[in-house]
């Protein structure tokens, strides 16, 4: 059983920041993650809105923050974290792949977006079919975009777009949104968006280059139909990837962990970032600036360890 004094578990933005924060206090570090560094900015085509870059790939960016993150001696390992264990002091961090002791952790396992499940969703992401307006809308600028969805995220996104897009056709499967009054009414008095009620997107329609429309099932007539479209933005939802911390007490009842300002959850020792927290923005940059605070309150953490076992 390898020893470490932080282990961080998710290589994205924020993990890799903690990461690099924690290793540069001179801890020793270890980064866990099930796929490769960088976590959803290697599905991104290009990256518009992180400080220091006019356009930046995603893979290219992830490369760059996982240089930079193991520059001071952070190590990084495959693994699926399956439990943690609180020992006070200590924690022990159970994968897949053998178990892994440390003095504080930081969860940065982020979360995923619901998918529709239909025909074209997977075989279009990335050229049409996208789950996040902020990071993608600018490429569909004075085009026809379809919002599958009728929370507040779709009706906030549908009105981002509508400031980008020649049109906004907003597909609803009921007859009303559950929005926020406030956005529907913003929504609604917005001429460049359109809504179609009581409708089902059962296709996601395109060439071999790109999306070309949705295919449209009413689900009071039965009546079938196209939706013309240049992209496809689909929020039915976000999913966190919390499931071996929710007999921890650190979840609230949706699955999101709860921090302090200082990312820090209800168990001592153990720090959440980046899109796993309950939050409202999940971005590269609230993730990053996520993974800097929890790096240093790691650090702080274990320096009052070594306090707290010098006093005895």
């Amino acid at each position: 059983m390898k020893n470490y004094d932080v282990i961080v578990i998710g290589a994205g933005p924020g993990g890799m920041t903690g990461a690099l924060y924690a290793s540069r206090a001179n801890l020793s570090v270890l980064m866990l993650d099930r796929g490769i560094y960088g976590g959803q900015m290697n599905n991104t085509a290009a990256v518009e809105n992180y400080p220091g870059f006019k356009s930046v790939l995603g893979p290219d960016l992830a490369k760059d923050m996982y240089d930079g993150s193991t520059q001071f001696g952070a190590e990084f390992a495959y693994g699926s974290v399956e439990a943690i264990e609180d020992h006070g002091d200590h924690k022990v961090v159970k994968t897949d792949d053998g178990d892994y002791t440390a003095k504080a952790v930081i969860v940065a396992t982020g979360s995923e977006y619901k998918k529709l499940g239909v025909p074209g969703e997977n075989e279009f992401g990335g050229r049409g079919v996208s789950y996040c307006a902020v990071c993608d809308g600018a490429f569909f600028k004075n085009r026809d975009v379809v919002v599958v969805g009728g929370g507040d995220s779709a009706i906030e996104e549908g009105i981002y777009l509508a400031g980008l897009a020649s049109k906004v056709t907003i597909v609803v499967r009921r007859d009303q949104l559950r929005a926020q009054k406030i956005l529907q009414d913003r929504a609604f008095a917005n001429e460049k968006i359109e809504f179609v009620w009581d409708t089902n997107v059962t296709e996601i329609l395109g060439d071999e280059m790109k999306v070309t429309g949705v295919a449209t099932l009413n689900n009071k007539t039965g009546e079938k139909g196209e939706i013309a479209a240049n992209g496809v933005f689909i929020y039915v939802g976000t999913l966190p990837m919390t499931e071996a911390f929710t007999g921890m007490g650190i979840t609230d009842d949706a699955g999101w962990i709860k921090t302090d300002i200082d990312m820090k959850t209800a168990v001592p020792g153990i720090f959440a970032i980046g899109d796993v927290r309950q939050k409202t923005l999940r971005q590269i940059t609230t993730a990053v600036g996520d993974g800097g605070i929890a790096g240093q309150e790691a650090f702080g953490y274990i320096e009052s360890l070594k306090s707290a076992a010098a006093a005895k």
